[in-house]
This record gives C-alpha cells, structure tokens and sequence, in this order.
C-alpha cells in the first residue's frame, strides 16, 4: 500500500513523571520489560508497511529513542527518526515534518499505542472510501476515558469520567461530529444544519479515539498550512474538517443554496435533500462518478470531503499508555489477558520467569507474572500479577502484588509493595511498605518507612 507511517513518539511527557525523565523517555517506557515504541513499531511491521517515520519531542530524547531503534529494528523496518521541538502538540509536529511527507495517504500513530488492530484494516477502510481521514475508534473503558493526569497516587479520587462525543451516521461508516471531553463540561449544542444535513445521526460516548488516523496527504498538509495554530490533531484538525465536510456548498444550477445566518444555517428544502442524498449515498462506490458532475449529469458540485470511522472488533485490545494508570493496567494486561501481545511464551503456571532468573527456597511467583533476566529473589517471596525486570537483587519475605518494578532494582527483605511502579535503579531498604506510590529512578528508600499514595522521586537538575 502506498502509505507513509507516523508514529508521534512524544518526548519527556510530564503526565508521566516520575516514570519518565531525560534518561527514560515516554517511547522507551517498558511495557512488559520491552519499549511501549516496540508494540507500535512491531505493529507496522506485520502489518507490511515499510516506509515509518518516528518523531521525537526534544534532541536528547530524539537520540536515545533512534539509538534504541537501530539497535531493535536493523534489517526488519527502514525507520526515520526526525526530532521536533517540546511541546509543539500532535499537529505542530506534523507540520514540522511535512516536508517528508510524500506518499498519497498517511498513516499517524501515536507512539503510545498498545493494540493487536491490523493497520491494514484501517488503510484498506481509509482508501475504500476515499475519505479525507480516517479515525480508528476503539471501545472506551468502562468508567469513561479518564484524564490522562489521574495516577493512582494523591489524587486517586473518583472525578466525573470525561467522554469522547461522537455523532456517527445510520452505517456507522462517517464521522458527523466530534466533541472530545474538555467540551463536555458545557451544555452540547449540535447545529440544526446538522441534524437536517444528514437526516438522522447516532450519538456514541461508548467509543473513544485511539490515535490513530489515515489523511489525505493533500488534504493534511492544507489543513497545517492554513491553520498555522493548530497545536492537535484530536482537538483541532478532527474537529476542523468534520464541521467542514458539510459545509461545502451544494450548487443547483450553478447557484449556491446555502448560506449562513449567525449560528443558524439556513438551506432551501431542495439542496438540504441533496446534501442528505450525497451522505446516504457516501458508502456507494459509485458515489464519486455520480457527485463529480452533480446530479443526473447536471451542473458539477463542490464534493463534501469524508470523514470516516474505522470502529475496531471488541475482540481486539487497544489501549493508550497515556497516564500512569493506563501505564498500570497495560502492563497487568500484557501479562494477562493480552498476553498475545508480549511475544513471550508462557509456562505451565502461566507466567514468563526468564531462565537466568533465580527463585530461593518456598519462592512463588503467580500466573501473569513476569521476572526478567538475571533476577534473583531471596526465600519466601511472594509474586502476584506483576513484571519484575532484569537484574533485579530482591530480598526475603517480600511480597510484590499488583506493580511494576523496573530494571537493577534492589529491594531489602520484609518489603511490601502493592498497586506501586518501582523506576529503574530504586534502593528499598529492609521493611518498606508501599502502597500506590511512584517512586522515581534513583530513588533511595530508607529502612522501615510506610507510604501510601506518594510520589517519591529525585528532585530534577
């Protein structure tokens, strides 16, 4: 397929400190002891799409995630990884780099990613529809897609669960209208052009967006062009071009019928038919030959640009490692329920403990467990649902429930942690208890100390 791929990587996110920082950045954040950028990059890879194009936020970010890159994905991928500014949002740093942007569609995939959805699938839905763009809308969890910013530490209190607002039409095939969360807190007002446009529309809050869409090139790179401010592509570039999709003049005769009245779109009764008529007939694949010349080989009409959706299987998994909750729950699922997605073979007892690993004496570690290479673990030790990584030094009687506990680890006996994420390089001195804490690279924690709820970390240079 002739489609280029970008994967917006991000840099030093500050909705994840501590579990970021100048030496880890977000794309290297390890998901089951491997790169979040691995599922992502290994995504595009079986989907059989070569050209992929990584973008970074901030040069030393750029360099350590490309050094990771060329080392994992020689001879399997020909990647480019470009650095943009910090901070310069989804649609800045597309603009960044237009300029390599060559192919007739492209394919934007945040870096955060963690799904087992075909690409091609997306692509195949994209091109099937000659679509404009092409969102991937994937089911939302349960509790509605929190804020990014809630962690699980202090702030672990229940907030109003946030929602994507999505207007779909009857097929399920076109995207109408998009509200995403932040607007929801106002009272939701859809324009009665809208609603006579296209006839009837389904509003959805179940489904959310996965960050993953399929442009036009032509159509994305006008869009940047035009509107230098957009900062992101969910909050400005979606929204932009599905209000504008139904704002393209309908001419009859060669004479425009709509026009706009204040907030109020008045349209005569015979182009509102024909604007409802091109929608339902969107899907059709005929639909261009007929509504280049207009109808019935009339005069040509402006043709509406399409947004379409691709809504993924509830079979599929697809999250998004956008907080530290989510950063949590997918690392509990690669083990777990998605354990397709890790790659690794499980045992007999449904867990992965690398074979240099070394468990002492009434040592158990769980089903969806993880120990990498070179750890070792004093005696009766107890593991349940959580990725211990490599060379870890883990004392006696500790128990680890429900956590993540990075790389060179060292934990001093009788220490508790539960519902906890553990940084590369932490020291806990014998008898820590941890509850729902953070605790940054580096970090020391004294002997016999109890948190529950902190972020623990070095302050940053």
């Amino acid at each position: 397929m002739d489609f280029q791929v970008v994967v917006l990587a991000g840099g030093t996110s500050k909705k994840l400190v501590p579990l970021v920082s100048k030496e880890v950045p977000k794309a290297l954040l390890p998901v089951a002891n491997q790169p979040v950028l691995s599922y992502v990059l290994e995504l595009v890879e079986r989907s059989n799409l070569k050209d992929t194009i990584v973008v970074v936020e901030g040069e030393e970010a750029t360099l350590r995630v490309g050094g990771w890159i060329s080392g994992a994905f020689v001879d399997r991928l020909h990647v480019e990884v470009a650095a943009v500014p910090e901070d310069v949002g989804t649609a800045g740093a597309l603009r960044a780099i237009a300029h390599h942007l060559t192919a007739k569609d492209i394919l934007v995939i945040s870096g955060d990613l963690v799904s087992d959805v075909p690409l091609g699938a997306v692509a195949a839905a994209h091109r099937r529809h000659d679509a404009a763009v092409t969102a991937m809308l994937c089911s939302a969890p349960v509790s509605g897609t929190a804020e990014p910013g809630s962690s699980g530490g202090k702030d672990k209190i229940k907030k109003p669960g946030r929602y994507d607002l999505l207007g779909l039409d009857a097929t399920k095939q076109f995207l109408l209208y998009i509200a995403t969360g932040a607007e929801l807190e106002k009272d939701l007002r859809i324009r009665k052009s809208i609603l006579r446009a296209v006839g009837q529309m389904e509003i959805r809050t179940d489904l959310m967006d996965a960050h993953v869409y399929a442009f036009k090139r032509l159509v994305l790179q006008e869009v940047l062009d035009q509107k230098d401010t957009f900062h992101s592509i969910k909050q400005d570039v979606l929204p932009y071009l599905v209000r504008n999709q139904l704002k393209s003049e309908v001419l009859l005769n060669g004479t425009p019928q709509a026009e706009e009245n204040g907030t109020q779109k008045v349209i005569s009764q015979s182009s509102q038919q024909m604007l409802s008529q091109i929608l339902v007939n969107a899907s059709q694949p005929d639909f261009h030959v007929r509504y280049a010349l207009g109808p019935n080989g009339s005069a040509p009409i402006r043709r509406t640009h399409k947004c379409c959706v691709y809504i993924t299987s509830s079979n599929n998994y697809c999250a998004r490692l956008n907080s530290i909750q989510a950063y949590s729950d997918i690392n509990r699922d690669v083990i777990g329920e998605a354990n397709h997605l890790s790659g690794y073979s499980f045992s007999a007892h449904n867990n992965i403990i690398h074979p240099s690993a070394e468990l002492g004496a009434k040592t158990t570690v769980g089903p969806h467990c993880m120990l990498g290479e070179g750890s070792q673990m004093g005696d009766k030790c107890s593991v349940k649902r959580s990725v211990i990584g490599r060379h870890c030094r883990i004392g006696a009687n500790v128990k680890v429930v429900n956590s993540v506990v990075m790389n060179h680890v060292t934990i001093g006996d009788g220490c508790s942690i539960q519902g906890s994420v553990i940084c590369s390089n932490v020291q806990l001195q014998e008898r820590v208890v941890l509850k729902d804490c953070q605790v940054g690279a580096g970090f020391v924690v004294t002997a016999g100390s109890e948190y529950k709820g902190e972020v623990l970390a070095r302050k940053e240079k």
